[in-house]
């Protein structure tokens, strides 16, 4: 992956511009050249850009008057991509874009109304067990830590899950999501996700995982999400 080195001219980059694109890891600017794919996309892949498209068009729908309202409160929330500065903040239309696709997620698609995002309560989740279900399906359960001023009903969690090789290291590309299931409430002590075909998805079957992921939680009345948390541990499974 070639690095971008500022000039005198350009002190960073980020974006796209022709066939170019370029990206931040580790604090450092790096660049490649967008790739063309001959096929069109994987089922989950198109799944999500016709769900991309859907929340465009819901946006381009949008009242004049409701937008501005969507800009008003996206300007509370700072901007998570370069430049990173503190003083920047998203759009209206990021805004609702991310509550459309948070509802999606929690299997409630539908148009959001503008709300403020608010702050989320402070949470961790630990690694517990893992065992798998009718020869082909992984159940994971975790113990939740979740804040007593937040109402952990209106939450879930989201996984975001790669499986690999004990001592192999992650993939962001391979990160696949997984609701938590029905019942697993936030605040509650034990969370459980349910990993269908686990072997199909990652394409092997070993005795033991290093496990890489990324969790955070959903709002179910604004369809918001926070910042993702980051956990890597190993783990051996049992049978159900």
């Amino acid at each position: 992956m070639p690095r971008f080195y500022p000039d005198i001219l350009f002190s960073d980059c980020w974006g796209s511009i022709g066939d170019k694109t370029f990206y931040h890891r580790k604090g450092r600017c790096y660049y490649r050249t967008k790739c063309s794919p001959a096929f069109p996309g994987t089922n989950g892949q198109l799944d999500q850009a016709s769900l991309h498209h859907r929340a465009l068009e819901a946006w381009r729908q949008q009242e004049p008057e409701v937008q501005r309202l969507w800009n008003k409160y996206a300007l509370e929330v700072p901007s998570q991509r370069p430049p990173y500065d503190p003083k920047t903040s998203i759009s209206g239309y990021n805004l609702f874009v991310s509550a459309y696709h948070g509802f999606a997620q929690l299997g409630n698609e539908h148009v959001p109304s503008p709300r403020r995002k608010g702050h989320f309560p402070v949470f961790a989740l630990d690694f517990l067990s893992a065992s798998v279900l009718d020869g082909a399906h992984l159940l994971l359960r975790f113990r939740s830590t979740f804040s007593p001023d937040g109402d952990g009903r209106r939450y879930r969690y989201l996984l975001k899950l790669q499986l690999e090789r004990p001592g192999r290291g992650k993939n962001s590309g391979l990160l696949r999501n997984f609701l938590a299931l029905p019942g697993s409430s936030a605040n509650g002590e034990i969370i459980e996700f349910f990993v269908r075909d686990y072997r199909q998805i990652w394409g092997f079957d070993l005795p033991a995982f290093q496990a890489h992921c990324r969790y955070l939680l959903l709002d179910s009345e604004t369809g918001f999400r926070c910042r993702f948390k980051e956990k890597s541990f190993q783990f051996s499974y049992g049978y159900l």
